[in-house]
């Protein structure tokens, strides 16, 4: 089980993602156009540095909905690959079978 301060610093951050998600799209617009004026795009590239590194989406981490393991993380079933273990031999997962050759 990963540390409870962990899981809400991620939490966290991907409630700053979602809130702040139009603002920086719409900087990032106006710094990639070129028909707008050099000065605008600076100052569009400086509000975009003045807002909080955790509101970017890259800082988010994926991990396991049942531990909160950061490592070892299928997407498909948004757990870690010891949960998807448990919860296969348990039967518990659609169309998942245990391999035997």
């Amino acid at each position: 089980m990963a540390k409870t301060c962990m899981i809400e610093r991620d939490n966290k951050r991907r409630r700053m993602v979602k809130s702040l998600a139009n603002k920086r799209a719409a900087l990032k617009k106006i710094i990639k156009d070129k028909s707008v004026s050099p000065e605008e795009r600076f100052q569009a590239t400086l509000a975009l540095a003045d807002m909080p590194r955790n509101s970017s989406k890259t800082r988010i981490r994926n991990r396991c909905a049942l531990s909160g393991r950061p490592r070892g993380y299928f997407r498909k079933m948004n757990i870690s690959r010891i949960a998807l273990r448990d919860l296969a031999s348990r039967g518990e997962l659609p169309g998942v079978v245990k391999s035997s050759w």
